[in-house]
């Protein structure tokens, strides 16, 4: 009884888990791999409270596998090695069924050391490695570790999987089952839970704790305010304001206030915050949000993150203040993140197009002679280095993926294109090659 609401309501099974369809849903593939019993190391990359854990020990219920768990945060070189014997003791015995499976949780936090002591029990399967990130795995885990183990993405959880587990904690919790729960409005409780499922139960919790026994609980939007407003949590760097601090401050920056921003990192300061975890957020910021309007934002960025891991706290906090005001202060556009987005869209929509034989490589006499590269024109051959030809996929067409935003570098970038290609083409271009459209 004493156990939190998301610890009493965590699934055992596939078919209980919400959330991540793509990855667990009827004949993806994790599921696969699950119903069959190969397991192989994978790592889950995503933000708090969409069920990485939860999954882990699924799969380890499931396949009947020996499970160890380790937190990147407490344990070391030593406890990893003595866990790993362990694992090779398992992995030995006549009465394991499965391959041992290590959970290592915010497994980014490992140092190069730690991720390296791992390699030879993934490698030669002693275990089966399941690792928990909220950080981008590109940057916080080795390269020879990565290419052992794939890296699967999870999301937020939607309005409707939130609701899903708000219906499932009313009418299946041993507590909250027993009590006359009224659901009214669920947008505040959703808008406070931000895709996070552990916190929706948390905020449940709360509720249910702050309502006296011989009253119903009602969930309103008032009411979830009110209570949230009533009880304000601590900066905690390992805990779930981590990321509402963070998010904050992503969004004053992106919103153009370097008071408010300058804030935010200030609350980061003193609250312990990783810097690198800062710097980082400053540079996917700089080329997500400023991008084409001021390319120099990526830049200074790049160099606050190459120069924060090198001094930390606290005098990373100067170069930190440095980048933020930058950033605030500079133009914003988002069209280059729009465009690989509106781009990603498009090829999972049309699949692999042939690319044209004019744009092929020709490095064999075959390849020439069946056309590769056969009339490709070297921009540098022509005029102002710039000719028209062709250079999507014949089914393509012209797709207009970038469209610029009204910032002056981006606006002299589009009339540069208007120029390139609303000039007469030379004779041996094809006339049905379209312009860029026009970004007024």
């Amino acid at each position: 009884m004493n156990r939190p609401l998301a610890e009493r309501l965590r699934p055992h099974t596939l078919n209980d888990y919400i959330g991540q369809t793509n990855l667990v849903g009827p004949g993806s593939i994790l599921r696969r791999m699950i119903e069959s019993g190969n397991v192989a190391s994978f790592i889950l990359w995503g933000p708090p409270g969409v069920g990485k854990t939860t999954l882990a020990r699924i799969i380890a219920n499931t396949t009947e596998s020996p499970f160890y768990t380790l937190s990147a945060v407490s344990a070391g070189v030593k406890e990893v090695r003595e866990v790993l014997e362990k694992c090779r003791a398992d992995a030995r015995s006549m009465f394991s069924k499965g391959r041992p499976i290590l959970f290592i949780d915010e497994i980014h936090r490992f140092s190069k050391n730690q991720q390296d002591s791992l390699l030879g029990a993934v490698e030669d399967g002693t275990i089966t490695l399941i690792g928990a990130t909220t950080e981008n795995p590109s940057f916080e885990v080795i390269r020879p570790l990565l290419s052992r183990a794939r890296v699967y993405t999870l999301s937020p959880l939607n309005e409707e999987e939130l609701n899903q587990l708000l219906q499932r904690a009313i009418e299946t919790d041993e507590i909250l089952s027993a009590r006359n729960v009224t659901v009214e409005q669920t947008s505040a409780l959703f808008r406070f839970a931000g895709g996070d499922g552990r916190k929706l139960l948390n905020i449940l919790e709360l509720l249910w704790q702050s309502t006296p026994e011989n009253e119903p609980i009602v969930i309103n939007d008032r009411i979830v305010t009110d209570r949230l407003q009533e009880n304000p949590a601590a900066y905690d760097k390992n805990g779930e304001m981590h990321y509402d601090i963070i998010s904050a401050f992503i969004k004053s920056v992106r919103g153009s206030d370097p008071d408010a921003a300058i804030y935010w990192l200030a609350r980061m300061v003193e609250g312990g915050e990783d810097p690198e975890f800062i710097a980082r957020r400053l540079v996917i910021l700089s080329a997500e949000d400023i991008g084409l309007a001021n390319p120099n934002a990526l830049l200074l960025a790049n160099a606050t993150f190459d120069v924060v891991r090198k001094i930390g706290w606290p005098e990373g906090r100067i170069p930190l203040a440095e980048c933020t005001v930058y950033l605030a202060t500079s133009p914003k556009s988002n069209s280059a993140y729009m465009a690989i987005d509106r781009a990603l869209a498009y090829v999972r929509q049309t699949g692999d197009l042939p690319v044209p034989l004019h744009l092929r490589n020709a490095p064999t006499s075959l390849m020439k002679e069946i056309g590769y590269g056969h009339d490709y024109k070297y921009a540098h051959d022509y005029p102002g280095n710039f000719v028209r030809q062709q250079f999507m996929p014949d089914q393509a067409g012209y797709q207009p993926f970038w469209q610029p935003c009204s910032t002056p570098a981006e606006l002299k970038a589009a009339a540069l294109q208007r120029q390139r290609w609303h000039t007469p083409a030379a004779p041996d271009t094809p006339a049905d090659t379209p312009p860029p459209a026009d970004p007024s």
